[in-house]
């Protein structure tokens, strides 16, 4: 996919103060907000919209979201299975 740059103000300080903790934990302050960007696009972009970008870029760089499967259920949970059967007569 093509990267384009976001630019954002934030108070030189707390910026220096936050490199200067990250570098601590070899991590730098670009990587971790392309993290948060990227958990944001995921948490908002609906999963279909996220499946045609990725499909109509030719990107497999993350595989879709698997859906959870409902269960089925066990024949002692249907109704009448597995308990006693009441007769009329």
């Amino acid at each position: 996919m093509k990267k384009t740059t976001v630019s954002i103000t934030f108070d030189d300080e707390k910026l220096s103060a936050l490199k200067m903790y990250l570098a601590q934990k070899n991590m730098q302050v670009e990587t971790e907000l392309e993290k948060s960007l990227d958990t944001l696009y995921t948490k908002t972009v609906p999963a279909g919209v996220r499946d045609f970008i990725e499909m109509r870029s030719g990107s497999t760089q993350t595989a879709p979201a698997a859906r959870p499967k409902k269960p089925k259920p066990s024949p002692s949970s249907a109704v009448g299975a597995g308990g006693q059967e009441v007769q009329n007569g």
